[in-house]
């Protein structure tokens, strides 16, 4: 596997790249904007950790720049702000997920790891967890140890998606709220409770072992 790391704090950079060949992957490095997107576009990553404030082209521009060139590779960004604007800023210009700084190395591995493999299954349109397959291509989701599905609604489907993207993982209400409704709206993100319960009842009518956790002042998991 291999991975684009593009940070310019230099002890940083030295850090996560030598952890992330101690798991394994091969780990090229870029310590300014352009460099990173020259990388970008010369070469096939499975995965890019992008950091926002970059000299020479900040995060959101390299994003942005690469998606319209047709770069498919996940993108996580890395933020030392927690204003929601960044957050969204970097989800609307095509990053994948988001990290604010200071995080932990261990975060950073799982939703990587979640990440390349959303990737590797959307080619064949698939998502899947436990007893769970969900199609991207025509949004249906279909249970394998009852085998019946059922077509989702938009919401539901795109709840559906990042939890089984990030299953064994802890997700919180707010990530929920960015990737359904794009925005920290007030009523937006109260929902989330209210569309979670949907689509626990679609769960149900499949009959599925697999459940949507609530872990308490946390966020929700997906359990089989």
């Amino acid at each position: 596997m291999k991975i684009l790391l593009i940070e310019d704090e230099k002890r940083m950079s030295a850090a996560v790249s030598e952890l992330l060949r101690q798991e394994g992957y091969s780990v090229d490095v870029a310590d300014e904007g352009l460099g990173g997107y020259d990388a970008i576009l010369k070469n096939s990553y499975d995965a890019v950790i992008c950091d926002v404030m970059l000299p020479g082209m900040n995060g959101f521009e390299i994003v942005s720049a690469a998606r319209a060139e047709g770069v498919s590779s996940p993108i996580i960004m890395l933020t030392a702000k927690s204003d929601i604007t960044d957050k969204v800023t970097g989800l609307d210009c095509g990053a994948d997920d988001y990290l604010t700084k200071p995080f932990q190395i261990e975060e950073l591995l799982a939703r990587l790891r979640a990440l390349i493999r959303r990737n590797a299954k959307e080619t064949d349109g698939l998502l899947t967890a436990f007893d769970l397959n969900l199609n991207t291509k025509s949004l249906n989701l279909i249970c394998t140890s009852t085998n019946k599905e059922i077509r989702l609604p938009e919401k539901e489907f795109k709840i559906m998606e990042y939890l089984i993207s990030n299953k064994g993982q802890i997700v919180s209400k707010e990530q929920l709220a960015l990737k359904v409704w794009g925005y920290n709206n007030e009523a937006e993100y109260n929902n989330v409770e209210v569309y979670i319960s949907f689509t626990r009842k679609k769960l149900k009518f499949l009959g599925a072992k697999t459940e949507i956790k609530s872990i308490r002042g946390m966020g929700y998991e997906l359990r089989g």
